[in-house]
Formats: structure tokens, sequence, C-alpha cells
């Protein structure tokens, strides 16, 4: 069931909690979903973890009365958020998008996050977004540098826009089937939930511009210098990506092992794409439940 929560800066955010026991887990999302998208993984995770998944600002059940400009504005509503619940210490997953909003609030605010998990996550130095500036020549495609150029794609933004604004449900339905879920599918009832639920989304150009400018890391990105706040992340870090994802490519997961501190440790996920929670949720929870158990003393066979 949802729950509301009204923040200082005039946002509502919408969330789902499990209760359990102590051990408190905050879960965000990616980009096309929102709290709802956890659910297998909630139901699956032990009943000793106490769950809190939220909405996104623009997602789901939360509000979207300012328009977020940067990854920074999901990553101070989670800090707003965390501290109206009085959420004091906590682990945190962060999928996809969701996983580049973890590793900025953990570089912004310290003391919260004990553990962090990036689950399929946006590289340290962004998600590229290339644009043909509105020509119509794929051979004139360059990274986006503004939030304009961003808009006049007709490949990516404009495609997905459409489906959402004429409540395509086969289109959606084909773009997931075509990125996400290319081996296993949730069954059609459950799918339907998921595509209804993605049609919430209030903010689909604005938060593909926060990801191509996005860059934590040491290393300029070609559109935004990066800020190397990575290095400030002193906990904990477990990154898991399936093997079969064609969302984040090899070369972004190998972007985010370069530029986090020595002590982050990778797991590949076993004939698993972009939804690990899809394809081997038993798998998944596995690795999940053995990093937060040991405290990230992590020793999976997997690795």
């Amino acid at each position: 069931m949802l729950q509301t929560v009204q923040l200082l800066n005039g946002e509502t955010i919408a969330y789902r909690k499990r209760d359990g026991g102590s051990h408190t887990l905050l879960l965000i999302h990616g980009n096309m979903t929102s709290s709802k998208h956890w659910d297998v993984l909630v139901e699956a995770l032990d009943a000793k973890y106490t769950i809190y998944a939220i909405d996104l600002r623009g997602f789901g059940g939360s509000s979207y009365h300012q328009p977020i400009t940067a990854i920074k504005d999901f990553s101070d509503d989670v800090k707003l958020f965390v501290d109206t619940l009085a959420l004091k210490h906590f682990d945190l997953i962060g999928w996809s998008t969701g996983g580049a909003v973890s590793m900025q609030f953990v570089t912004n605010y310290p003391g919260y996050c004990q553990r962090l998990i990036l689950l399929a996550s946006a590289s340290t130095r962004g998600y590229p977004f290339y644009s043909d500036l509105g020509t119509g020549n794929q051979s004139s495609f360059k990274r986006a540098s503004t939030y304009e150029e961003v808009l006049v794609d007709t490949s990516k933004t404009k495609t997905v826009q459409g489906f959402y604004d004429s409540k395509n449900a086969p289109g959606l339905k084909s773009i997931w089937d075509a990125l996400i879920y290319t081996h296993h599918q949730p069954n059609s009832d459950h799918y339907d939930e998921y595509v209804e639920d993605m049609q919430t989304q209030r903010n689909l150009a604005e938060v593909y511009h926060a990801l191509n400018m996005f860059n934590v890391s040491a290393v300029d990105n070609e559109v935004a210098k990066g800020t190397n706040d990575v290095q400030q992340m002193d906990i904990p870090i477990l990154v898991l990506r399936g093997d079969r994802d064609l969302v984040i490519t090899e070369q972004m997961n190998d972007e985010t092992m370069i530029d986090l501190p020595k002590h982050a440790q990778f797991v590949s996920l076993k004939n698993c794409g972009h939804s690990p929670l899809i394809d081997d949720l038993q798998q998944l929870t596995l690795e999940i439940e053995t990093f937060l158990q040991f405290g990230g003393k992590h020793n999976a066979l997997t690795q």
C-alpha cells in the first residue's frame, strides 16, 4: 500500500513500507519504473529487514511540482524523506537511474547509508545520451549537451514519450521486451500492472538530461566535468550487473569499477539482463543478503 509524506520543499513523496526487524533497507528505483517494480524483491527478502521503497519525484504516486534538472534534485529529496521519517542508519539499493541517485546521496550526505548496493546502475560518469540534433541524420549523432538537445532526439525521447502520451501499452512492452525482459518476463497480469505504472512518469526528458550530465568521477565525460565526489564513498559497496544487460553496457560498468574506491566489489549476475528481479530473483536475493549479512565482506562463489 502506498503511503505519502510531505517534504519541506513542497513535494509529496509516495512510498511503500514492509515492516520487519531493526535492519532498515531503502530502495531507489530507476527510470520508467517506481516503487511498484521492487515488489518481488521486497517479498523475497528476509523478514529481518524493514524496507522502504520510494517513488522518486515525478514517478508513481509522488508529486512533480518543481521539475528536476539534475540527479542531485532526486538525492536531495531522498535526504528530506529520510529526515522526515527519522531514518538515521540504513542500507541502500539503487537500481539503474536509482544507482546514480544513490551515489549522489552517499557523496553529499555521509553518515546515513551504511552499505550501498548498485544494481544495474548508471555509470559514475553518467548515462550518455546521443542526439541527431533534429537533423534526422544518424551520422551527425553526438552526445547531447543541453536539455533542448535531448528533447529534439527522435529515436528515444519522442518515441517513448509518444507511447506515454498515447497510453500505448503494447509500445511500452515492445521497448521492455527488446531491452529489459530479454530472457524472462513477468506473468501477463503482473506485466500489465508494471506497464500501467510506467505511465505515471512525468519527467522522461528531464531524467535523460540529468543522467547525461551526471558525473561523480574524476574524468570529464564530454559534456560534464567530473567532480570526483565518488572517492568520498568510504562505505562497503557492492556492484551487481547482469551479464546479459543491454541497458548498462560492460563498458559503463567497467567505468564505475575504475572510478569507485578500491574496496568496492563486483559480482556478475549469471544469465540476467537489466531486471535480475525477474530473470533470477533467487540469485539476486542471495547476493544482496550475503553482502548485507557480512557487512561488505563478500565472498560469494559467483565472483
